[in-house]
């Protein structure tokens, strides 16, 4: 394979699943975060429980911990691995959810798309269980923020 080309694609041109078998297993760790933004009325009743659904951000961790165990499920191309630790952590701003999910393993390749997963599915969930009392809400600014291991090394957002 030539810099530059291609890794999802077969010399023909057709879409495949990257060989890993010959890589060595190394620890490897993901962060993602992403945002919610919403009424400060609803961040008011996330945090006073008051959402009717019931608590949401139970609901939402654990739905991206569920999420980052079952992303090649999702993500055609992407390699299952052995999720080894799945966080999904929450800061409830004035008018705002943040999430943070973080994935370790000990495998082939890394776990960025499980973060992200984790990230964008706990964001979906906060949605769901908040729709009733704020259909406005915004979802966004899903990001990797940091990734560890692997041949291509660290990666730190904001950071060359």
């Amino acid at each position: 394979m030539t810099e530059g080309a291609f890794t999802h694609l077969d010399p023909m041109g057709r879409a495949r699943m990257v060989d890993v078998t010959a890589k060595d297993s190394t620890h490897r760790r993901a962060v993602a975060k992403g945002r919610i933004m919403m009424k400060p009325e609803t961040a008011s009743l996330i945090i006073q429980g008051g959402i009717t659904k019931g608590d949401v951000l139970a609901v939402a961790r654990i739905a991206g911990i569920q999420a980052a165990k079952r992303t090649s499920d999702l993500i055609p191309l992407c390699h299952p691995v052995m999720v080894g630790a799945a966080l999904v952590n929450f800061e409830v701003g004035d008018d705002y959810v943040e999430v943070e999910a973080q994935v370790d393993t000990f495998d082939r390749t890394g776990v960025e798309m499980e973060a992200l997963t984790a990230c964008s599915i706990a964001a979906l969930t906060v949605y769901d269980m908040c729709k009733s009392a704020d259909k406005a809400m915004v979802i966004g600014e899903i990001a990797l923020w940091e990734k560890t291991g692997g041949k291509s090394g660290t990666y730190k957002r904001g950071q060359s």
